[in-house]
């Protein structure tokens, strides 16, 4: 017996939907459901669905079953590993084309006897009959199997328009071959742009049954394989992951496993060229690592120990020891693949309209193919005029476009920014990039470093500033201090090895003190405020009193050493300002937005960095819970926000912003209440992630355009007998065609930063 339902979040795998009428459906049936929430998407095919206690996964999938379709629930992962079986889509994909070759070899002959009339020769529309009646029937079966289904629980979808128009055309020939005049040796059947206004029991319109039948065929195939191309970049993410592991045993040892048995705290070897299995740190070697497949950054990072590393980077350089922190589903590359496929699985507000407009479009149609009849009989057209128009109404409604008008512009966008290190969480996103006219920074890890860097060094009137630069990363070596290491590391990458240190001791608030033995002789060194150095008799000079106020007024910490009774310098260290800053506040200007820097640092440091990269408008002093009222008084002045951030203080003003972009550098809290995540921690991306959205929405709208365009001007000239039914199949199966490949161009979308 089951345990109950707690309720939960799931994802299910339709099939059976032919175009987005179909998903509408599916998503009314799910959300009667009390307690749940579903989101279907017709281009990806899946159902994102939230519900409550008391309901169970498998009632979700009677309920989409009982609407005429098919569900399946995610396979554990075992069942994903056990056997190699089909990809269900590709399966798919290939009965549809052998389908589409069968039918296209049946009508080509159909079509041109009905439209070159030197090739009708006596008898020829039998052979149409012979030809067309397998596409009409075994062709176009999928459609009529969906309109059968559909019409038993008492739905309309777009099939029910191409079955409909397919059977009246084929059934109207029927008629006019065995009891009208068309089965006449010698009929002849001229090629005609629009309906033939002239008794139609002597006409026959196999070429359009088969016709149309191809070109939707022709149109869907299409329409699959590009959603298959879409959904590429997502499968290319997934499949970046290393597949086996060389963990090392207890005694040493090296053994391969597969990546899946993996565990948190094992260690295993990366080799040169081989990719990072899993998330984790590094304990022995240092080497190089490219992360462009998961960052677009280009330039390989240098690591080594203690340093992080991401699963599927390679390893450009050094052999590695890696312990394991993050494995499977909690990697960075699994929760990367998890982000776009929610957004790809999402809906944004143009698509919801359209879904309003797609589930109360077919009925209208209907209505309107029935008013066209009637009007053509009444006015004495004749029978055949009257049918073909109606039929003309019905084929040429099919707003099969307007369905993928936005999920395969969502598709591309959305596996394009993932390609360059860029996640959008969700539809809804691209709305706000479009609105958003203001962009606050945060100035710690995203404008800057958020790592101390050693600055400047003033040395004393005849003193050297390598030495001042080594006694001061001598001494400052034994200290943890973030400004200590700042000093060390700058004297180790300049200088190499760095004397020993003796008597090292701390002076809480002042500084370090200590002996520091280099070559043969010794020297007993203060480092720290000046204070310090005047309590060992050692006042600045004055040139190191002038590098001390041009240190303070620029927001830099300046640290003073002296040795041997005298003061011999000045070091100035910063939190370095990011190299691409400046480039992105330009950037970002030119996308129309006005950047704020905000920081809880004094003024300032904050005016000087703001100096640096060319922001106007600074925010400074702020405490981390006083950061979401300035984005709240922001919006209340009528500002759109965006707000970029990276650390835990900034999780709540992302949250509270129109637009959070979290830096993929920073905190995890960050990232969850963000929009937008940024990979790199380079500021550059924001930018670039905002122009990827708009460029987006912006394809999403021209597909929409051009699907509403398309009936309002195709749907009057069919109800007025001046388009044929054939041609309004081809041009429906064109416009499907079309939206797909407008957004398939987002692929070839390049950064602003491509050319670095």
């Amino acid at each position: 017996m089951s345990a109950p339902a707690t309720g939960g979040e799931v994802e299910l795998a339709i099939t059976g939907m032919t175009c987005a009428s179909c998903a509408n459906r599916i998503e009314r049936k799910l959300n009667k459901v009390e307690g749940v929430t579903a989101t279907v998407n017709y281009a990806t095919e899946k159902a994102k669905v939230t519900y409550g206690p008391g309901v169970t996964p498998q009632d979700l999938v009677a309920t989409v079953e009982q609407a005429g379709y098919a569900a399946a629930l995610p396979e554990p992962p075992a069942a994903e590993n056990a056997s190699e079986t089909a990809d269900p889509h590709e399966v798919a994909v290939a009965a549809l084309r052998q389908r589409l070759v069968v039918s296209a070899l049946l009508s080509v002959p159909v079509i041109a006897m009905a439209m070159i009339p030197a090739l009708q020769f006596t008898y020829w529309q039998w052979l149409s009959l012979t030809l067309a009646a397998p596409v009409v029937v075994w062709g176009a079966l999928p459609f009529h199997r969906a309109a059968w289904t559909n019409l038993r629980h008492g739905a309309t979808t777009m099939d029910t328009l191409i079955s409909m128009g397919t059977l009246a055309a084929f059934l109207w020939s029927l008629y006019a071959l065995f009891l009208g005049h068309a089965g006449m040796p010698g009929m002849k059947h001229p090629f005609e742009l629009t309906i033939n206004r002239h008794d139609g029991s002597s006409n026959i319109y196999l070429e359009v049954a088969a016709g149309v039948t191809t070109f939707i065929l022709a149109g869907r195939y299409f329409e699959a394989r590009s959603k298959r191309q879409a959904g590429a970049a997502l499968r290319a993410l997934m499949d970046l992951g290393a597949k086996d592991v060389a963990v090392l045993t207890t005694d040493g040892t090296e053994r391969r496993i597969p990546v899946s048995q993996l565990t948190v705290g094992t260690t295993f070897v990366v080799r040169p060229g081989e990719k990072v299995a899993t998330d984790g740190v590094i304990e022995q070697g240092t080497s190089a690592i490219d992360t462009s497949m998961l960052t677009g950054e280009s330039v390989p990072v240098e690591v080594g120990p203690g340093d992080a590393v991401t699963g599927a980077t390679l390893n450009a350089g050094g052999r590695l020891v890696v312990r394991a922190t993050r494995v499977g589903a909690d990697t960075q590359l699994a929760q990367m693949a998890r982000l776009v496929e929610d957004a790809q699985n999402g809906k944004a507000q143009v698509q919801r309209l359209a879904d309003r407009i797609s589930g109360i479009f077919v009925p209208i149609v209907l209505v309107l193919a029935l008013g066209t009849l009637i009007f053509w009989l009444v006015s004495g057209a004749g029978a055949a005029m009257a049918f073909t128009a109606a039929v003309a109404v019905l084929i040429i409604a099919c707003p099969c476009a307007l369905g993928l008008a936005t999920p395969t512009a969502l598709m591309v966008g959305t596996g394009r920014g993932a390609q360059l290190g860029i996640l959008i969480k969700g539809p809804e996103v691209l709305e706000s990039t479009r609105r958003v006219d203001t962009i606050v920074l945060d100035k710690t890890g995203t404008v800057t470093t958020g790592q101390m860097t050693l600055h400047s060094i003033t040395a004393a009137v005849g003193e050297s500033e390598d030495d001042v630069l080594r006694y001061a990363a001598a001494l400052e070596s034994a200290s943890e201090h973030p400004i200590a290491r700042a000093i060390t590391r700058a004297g180790q990458e300049k200088l190499g090895a760095l004397p020993a240190v003796e008597d090292f001791a701390s002076l809480e608030g002042l500084g370090v003190q200590g002996v520091v033995a280099d070559a043969d002789e010794s020297h007993a060194i203060v480092v720290g405020r000046p204070q310090l150095l005047a309590d060992w008799s050692m006042p600045l000079s004055p040139d190191l009193v002038s590098a001390l106020t041009d240190a303070q007024a620029t927001g830099g910490t300046a640290v003073a050493i002296g040795w041997d009774g005298r003061a011999r310098g000045i070091l100035v260290v910063a939190d370095a300002v990011k190299t691409s800053s400046a480039e992105a506040v330009r950037q970002l200007r030119t996308l129309g937005l006005t950047p704020v820097l905000l920081t809880g640092d004094n003024a300032t440091v904050a005016r000087a960095v703001a100096a640096d990269v060319g922001i106007d408008e600074v925010i400074a002093d702020v405490l981390p819970q006083d950061k979401v009222d300035v984005i709240t008084q922001l919006q209340a002045q009528g500002k759109v926000v965006a707000m970029v951030g990276d650390g835990v203080n900034d999780a709540a003003a992302l949250a509270q912003a129109d637009l959070g972009l979290a830096m993929g550098t920073g905190t995890d809290a960050a990232i969850e209440a963000s929009d937008l995540t940024l990979v790199r921690g380079d500021l550059r991306v924001a930018a670039d992630a905002i122009r990827l959205s708009r460029r987006t929405l912006s394809t999403i709208k021209g597909n929409l355009f051009w699907a509403f365009a398309y009936n309002v001007a195709a749907l009057p000239l069919a109800a007025m007998g001046m388009l044929n039914p054939m041609l309004a199949g081809a041009a429906m199966a064109f416009s499907s065609v079309f939206v797909v490949s407008n957004s398939l161009r987002l692929r070839s979308f390049r950064p602003l930063t491509a050319a670095d």
